[in-house]
């Protein structure tokens, strides 16, 4: 047993919080899709239902809820959200449980979360610049998709499930083992900074 402790804890630090990266964002994201899940078939019942995230003309789940790009694929996204997230909880409780996965599954893994990233990087952009309101819930699950995304990418990068060039291999390794927190934080300023300026005026008329 301290054998195996002193194992683990001589993994990087990114490597030893991956596995718990999926687990919780995975738990969050299975929950927020499974409350958005709900409130649409509420809102389908009852079209004047209003929600505790319904805080204000900006932060307006029901707007986005109400929006054809709420059912991009003729069905509530939220369905993918909970099948999805469940999977990545269960993969990363393997992982702590011991499990070893063939590379296809985890280029499958990479698959999955690319979609993921890139589905509601244009969910976001559909929010702030076509809907023009905001669902927490909805935010919630653009905030784990993004680490959920980058520390899959890493892992595979690392393990060489995904290969570059051998010229830039390694490089991309050391970039993101020295600054992948930093990254992570600064992709969440550019999505805050783009949500600030483009309801600035509401800001302001309430500071």
């Amino acid at each position: 047993m301290d054998r195996l402790f002193s194992l683990f804890k001589s993994k990087p630090t990114w490597l030893r919080v991956f596995p718990y990266v999926l687990v919780i964002g995975g738990m969050i994201g299975v929950l927020a899709s499974s409350i958005i899940t709900l409130d649409k078939i509420e809102l389908l019942q009852n079209p004047q239902a209003l929600f505790p995230c319904d805080l204000n003309p900006i932060f307006s789940c029901g707007s986005v809820m109400e929006s054809p790009q709420a059912s991009a694929f003729g069905f509530t996204n939220t369905l993918i959200g909970i099948v999805g997230f469940a999977v990545v909880t269960t993969i990363g409780m393997s992982i702590l449980a011991g499990a070893r996965f063939k590379r296809w599954f985890w280029l499958g893994l990479q698959f999955g979360t690319s979609f993921g990233l890139i589905f509601t990087h244009w969910l976001a952009y559909q929010s702030i610049y076509r809907i023009g309101s905001l669902c927490l819930y909805c935010m919630l699950v653009w905030t784990i998709m993004i680490p959920t995304f980058l520390y899959t990418t890493f892992y595979n990068l690392k393990e060489r499930n995904i290969k570059l060039d051998k010229k830039y291999h390694h490089k991309v390794i050391k970039f993101l083992e020295a600054h992948h927190a930093k990254l992570l934080v600064v992709w969440y300023l550019v999505i805050v900074s783009l949500i600030l300026i483009q309801f600035w005026d509401f800001w302001s008329s309430i500071l």
